[in-house]
Protein backbone atom coordinates (compact mmCIF):
# COMPACT_ATOMS: atom_id res chain seq x y z
CA UNK A 1 0.00 0.00 0.00
CA UNK A 2 1.31 3.38 -0.98
CA UNK A 3 1.50 6.09 1.86
CA UNK A 4 0.88 9.46 0.55
CA UNK A 5 2.78 12.05 2.62
CA UNK A 6 -0.07 14.88 4.42
CA UNK A 7 0.94 18.29 5.84
CA UNK A 8 -0.65 18.07 9.31
CA UNK A 9 0.46 18.64 12.85
CA UNK A 10 -1.15 15.70 14.51
CA UNK A 11 -1.00 12.91 10.73
CA UNK A 12 1.96 11.93 8.61
CA UNK A 13 0.74 9.40 5.99
CA UNK A 14 -2.49 7.92 4.88
CA UNK A 15 -2.77 5.09 2.89
CA UNK A 16 -5.73 3.66 1.05
CA UNK A 17 -6.53 -0.20 -0.62
CA UNK A 18 -10.00 0.37 -2.20
CA UNK A 19 -10.25 -3.70 -3.20
CA UNK A 20 -9.73 -4.26 1.05
CA UNK A 21 -11.43 -1.07 2.26
CA UNK A 22 -8.04 -0.98 4.37
CA UNK A 23 -6.81 2.37 5.05
CA UNK A 24 -3.18 3.02 7.25
CA UNK A 25 -2.55 6.18 9.40
CA UNK A 26 0.51 7.65 10.09
CA UNK A 27 0.90 9.70 12.76
CA UNK A 28 3.02 12.75 13.76
CA UNK A 29 4.19 10.47 16.95
CA UNK A 30 5.29 7.56 14.56
CA UNK A 31 2.88 4.64 15.57
CA UNK A 32 1.15 3.30 12.14
CA UNK A 33 -2.77 2.07 13.05
CA UNK A 34 -4.90 0.18 10.35
CA UNK A 35 -8.78 1.07 9.91
CA UNK A 36 -10.71 -1.71 8.08
CA UNK A 37 -14.39 -1.49 6.16
CA UNK A 38 -13.37 1.99 5.33
CA UNK A 39 -15.66 3.86 2.59
CA UNK A 40 -13.33 5.68 -0.10
CA UNK A 41 -15.10 8.53 -0.02
CA UNK A 42 -13.95 8.69 3.92
CA UNK A 43 -10.16 8.52 2.89
CA UNK A 44 -10.48 11.06 0.37
CA UNK A 45 -12.13 13.02 2.37
CA UNK A 46 -9.21 13.01 5.24
CA UNK A 47 -6.72 13.50 2.27
CA UNK A 48 -8.75 17.10 0.95
CA UNK A 49 -9.74 17.77 4.88
CA UNK A 50 -7.71 21.11 5.93
CA UNK A 51 -7.54 19.73 9.21
CA UNK A 52 -6.66 16.23 8.86
CA UNK A 53 -6.60 15.62 12.77
CA UNK A 54 -10.55 17.42 13.19
CA UNK A 55 -11.66 15.01 10.33
CA UNK A 56 -10.19 11.87 11.78
CA UNK A 57 -11.64 12.89 15.17
CA UNK A 58 -14.80 13.41 13.76
CA UNK A 59 -15.37 10.45 11.18
CA UNK A 60 -12.81 7.76 11.62
CA UNK A 61 -11.43 7.34 15.61
CA UNK A 62 -13.07 4.53 16.80
CA UNK A 63 -15.31 3.49 13.99
CA UNK A 64 -13.16 1.39 11.60
CA UNK A 65 -11.33 -1.35 14.08
CA UNK A 66 -9.94 -4.16 12.12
Amino acid sequence: MQMIPVSSSAIRAVGYDPQTRRMKITFAQGHTYDYCGVPENIFKGLLHSGSKGAFYNQYIKDRYQC
